[in-house]
C-alpha cells in the first residue's frame, strides 16, 4: 500500500501539470488567429502547446516515478535538456516584439519547427 505523501506527490503533479497547461493555453489562446497569417499562427501555437504538454508529461514522470530528473537526464543531456526547456518558451514570449513585425510569418515557422524538434528532442532523451 502507498503511503500518503507519495499519493499526494502524485495528485498536486497532476494539478500542477493541469495549471500550467490552462494557463499557456489562456496566454496563447490559440482559437484566436492573426487575419493575415492564420495558417503560421495556428501551427505556432498549436506545436507549442503539444510541446509544453510533452515536457510536463516527462518532467512529472521522471520527477516522480523514475526518481529524479538528474537521474533521467544526466551530464550533458541536462544541459540539453535546460535548452530545450527555455529556448521555445523565449520565442513564444518574443514574438510580439517590434524586430519581428515584419517577418512574423517566417518567424512563426521558424519556431514551429524548433518546438517540434524540441519536442522530439525531450522524448528522445528521456526515452534513451
Amino acid at each position: 500500500m502507498a503511503n500518503f505523501p507519495n499519493i499526494l506527490s502524485f495528485i498536486l503533479g497532476v494539478i500542477f501539470i493541469l495549471l500550467i497547461f490552462s494557463l499557456a493555453y489562456a496566454y496563447l489562446k490559440p482559437h484566436l488567429l492573426h487575419k493575415r497569417r492564420p495558417i503560421s499562427t495556428l501551427l505556432l501555437k498549436v506545436s507549442y502547446l503539444l510541446y509544453l504538454l510533452v515536457l510536463l508529461i516527462v518532467v512529472y514522470l521522471a520527477a516522480l516515478v523514475k526518481g529524479g530528473l538528474d537521474e533521467v537526464f544526466f551530464g550533458i543531456e541536462f544541459f540539453a535538456f535546460l535548452i530545450v526547456l527555455f529556448v521555445p518558451t523565449a520565442g513564444i514570449f518574443a514574438r510580439k516584439l517590434q524586430q519581428f513585425r515584419k517577418q512574423r510569418e517566417n518567424y512563426n515557422y521558424f519556431f514551429t519547427a524548433l518546438n517540434i524538434l524540441s519536442l522530439i528532442a525531450i522524448l528522445v532523451m528521456y526515452i534513451f
